[in-house]
């Protein structure tokens, strides 16, 4: 039986359903999504995801990311995710605008995404408490050395986040 919390929306037949989240990467389905970008200054902060997350552990990726549960809004998604892998309190993401990507994240699963993305600007000093089971490191990087990082050694880096790189970095961070 499938918890409430791994209930993810689903586009099924053309309208929103509640579906389990490893069920709808395995078969590939559009579902809704968040993002979220952290910055301080000229600084974005990027994780390292858990060695024991299901799906692309050990890599690089943005503040960041997740499903929203069934009827849960994207704003009230973004915090909890901030709390539940970083730690972080007290931060007020502003809606920065709406991507769709597909792109297989291994294990034969595939990430067919709709994602509302946020920014949240950063006092200096905030403090990061990562979740060991979400997130196993944490860093302060510039777009610039990001980007040169990531066309240096893509394979560091999720999918998603080389997406959101290469397609839409003049709307994430403009807004940011």
């Amino acid at each position: 039986m499938t918890a409430a919390a791994d209930l993810i929306p689903v586009w099924i037949e053309g309208r929103l359903a509640p579906f389990d989240k490893l069920a709808a990467h395995l078969e590939g389905h559009r579902h809704k999504a968040v993002s979220v970008f952290v910055m301080e200054g000229e600084k974005v902060l990027i994780q390292r995801r858990a060695l024991e997350k299901y799906h692309t552990p050990g890599l690089w990726a943005n503040t960041c990311c997740t499903h929203p549960h069934w009827d849960e809004a994207p704003g009230a998604c973004a915090l909890r995710r901030l709390r539940e892998e970083l730690g972080i309190e007290a931060l007020t993401p502003v809606f920065a605008g709406q991507v769709e990507y597909r792109a297989g994240v291994g294990g034969g699963m595939t990430e067919h995404e709709v994602v509302d993305i946020f920014t949240a600007r950063a006092p200096s000093g905030l403090k990061v408490v990562p979740n060991p089971a979400e997130v196993m490191e944490v860093r302060w990087i510039t777009l610039p050395a990001l980007l040169d990082e990531v066309a240096a050694t893509p394979e560091r880096f999720t999918p998603w986040l080389r997406i959101y790189l290469a397609d839409h970095r003049q709307s994430i961070f403009k807004a940011a």
